[in-house]
């Protein structure tokens, strides 16, 4: 029987979605009726997360109050919702952090729910997702969509529901404020020199975009909005930016002198301190990418992670496709990872209760089962490390950082010595539910080590705390003496990690 965080949505559900970006922290609060989202709240609340970087990894502790105190209001408005209905992400400032466990534990802890850090990359498919689902594009024609953050800016190029082209580059709207106009200063020198190495950073994708080519540009979030409003009070476009419109902007904006002393009509004053940098990203994306006009979406990353919360309930899992795109990329036998896959979920069935997991760990088990081999397509030697590390470091769509360290980790323990650092890189929450996916992975790969068609007597296992033991048929083990050897192997091996296994003949 499904448990309750695998049941299909039901009309009137509520789902939640945090998106703790650089510069604003913004939850959004729906109801899923009649197969649509219908947003029920929002709140935003300006926190700076951006101005708290410290250049070398680190976060200012000033910043980190006004932070917790928000997600704590946010967390007061989740306690009616399911958890498996709700999902934070965090971006930028968090993956600059060195260390982003000093920031999410307590983070975590005043929301009351887990928070993933997503890949840049991730996090432009997101924003996709709910730019396209919010407005959708002419059937059979592709669009851009720039998203201006506190400190990066995405762009996509996507035809339908699907994102074709994703980069994101590490200048947002405080970022480039603090790259360029540190001490506050204006100049039309100061600009024109900042534009020219902002506009470098674009040359490793912009001849691509430009040949692949869009029909219309739609801008999200609060940057691009904030300056189509400027151009709207000013006279400038009703409803859209323009070069133009930009050109107008940049002029007036210059004959300040000083960032405090910024006065634009339309423009609030929570942004002044920061549009100068946004409008420095916006006008060198303009020239670059040859934009004619940028439209403004209402949705952006959070209404993306919604959309993303109903694929992952229902079977539109965005992550199965990235799990059996990477197979085939990779060469992986099938036929071997289902035999592996198969045996692991059903020593995960055995065990689930006592050792209180969970169905996303369910599911992280079985697609780590479907990858396991991945790196024999490097090298046999240490193959286990190759696929780890391809798992890590690559953009695998649908996952977060946080869910590419798991598989990583599943898919480096999966043979051989245990390696305790792919477990220091998770969450303190994580490592114990993972390290007990690993055992079970171990033991599904050692029963299939030969690779052999016949099928595989059902083992039988039991859990008692840090305790396994492993049933299987008396005659079936002495007629495999090699998986015999293999298992009291493991026996040692698994002690080093604070467990203990037992073979027993039925």
């Amino acid at each position: 029987m499904p448990t309750e965080a695998e049941q299909p949505l039901k009309d009137g559900e509520l789902l939640a979605a945090i998106d703790l970006g650089s510069n604003s922290f913004h939850m959004v609060v729906a109801s899923y009726t009649m197969g649509q989202l219908r947003i029920v709240d929002r709140i935003k609340e300006s926190v700076r997360l951006a101005e708290g970087l410290d250049g070398r990894g680190g976060l200012n502790p000033d910043v980190m109050p006004r932070a917790l105190e928000c997600l704590a209001r946010f967390g007061q408005r989740l306690r009616a919702i399911p958890p498996h209905r709700v999902r934070a992400i965090a971006t930028n400032t968090v993956r600059a952090l060195s260390n982003p466990r000093i920031f999410l534990m307590p983070a975590e802890t005043a929301l009351g729910h887990g928070i993933d850090v997503v890949a840049g990359r991730e996090e432009a498919r997101l924003i996709y997702q709910g730019v396209a689902r919010g407005s959708p594009s002419p059937e059979g024609k592709r669009r851009l969509v720039m998203d201006i953050g506190g400190g990066s800016t995405e762009f996509i190029i996507g035809q339908g529901y699907e994102a074709v082209e994703r980069e994101s580059l590490q200048m947002g709207s405080i970022a480039t404020t603090r790259r360029f106009f540190a001490d506050g200063q204006l100049s039309k020198k100061r600009w024109k020199e900042a534009r020219t190495e902002i506009t470098a950073e674009f040359q490793q994708f912009a001849s691509a975009y430009r040949a692949r080519g869009w029909h219309d540009a739609m801008g999200a979030s609060g940057t691009i909005k904030a300056i189509c409003d400027i151009s709207i009070a000013m006279k400038l476009t009703k409803v859209s930016i323009t070069p133009e419109s930009i050109d107008a902007i940049r002029e007036r904006l210059l004959g300040f002198d000083r960032l405090e002393d910024i006065r634009l009509p339309g423009l609030s004053s929570e942004r002044r301190s920061i549009i100068a940098g946004g409008l420095l990203v916006l006008d060198a994306a303009f020239a670059e990418l040859g934009i004619t006009r940028m439209h403004i979406s209402d949705n952006a990353l959070r209404e993306g992670v919604l959309y993303d919360l109903i694929g992952r309930a229902s079977d539109t899992d965005p992550r199965e496709a990235s799990i059996a795109s990477l197979s085939r990329r990779y060469g992986v036998d099938p036929v071997q990872a289902k035999r592996v896959e198969a045996t692991a979920l059903a020593l995960f069935d055995q065990v689930e209760a006592d050792w209180a997991l969970e169905p996303d760990d369910r599911r992280l088990l079985s697609w780590s089962a479907s990858i396991h081999e991945l790196g024999l397509a490097i090298a046999h030697s240490q193959y286990h490390q190759h696929g780890a590390y391809v798992v890590e470091h690559s953009d695998i769509a649908g996952f977060s950082r946080t869910e590419q360290q798991i598989l990583a980790a599943l898919v480096r323990n999966h043979r051989r010595t245990l390696s305790q650092g792919s477990f220091n890189k998770l969450p303190d929450r994580l490592v114990a539910s993972t390290q007990r996916c690993v055992l079970l992975l171990r033991l599904a790969v050692l029963l299939h080590r030969s690779h052999d068609r016949e099928p595989l007597p059902s083992p039988h296992l039991e859990a008692d705390g840090s305790a396994l033991t492993l049933g299987l048929p008396g005659r079936w083990l002495e007629n495999h003496p090699l998986t015999r050897s293999n298992l009291d192997t493991e026996c040692e091996s698994l002690q080093e990690i604070g467990y203990t296994l037992n073979i027993q003949a039925r």
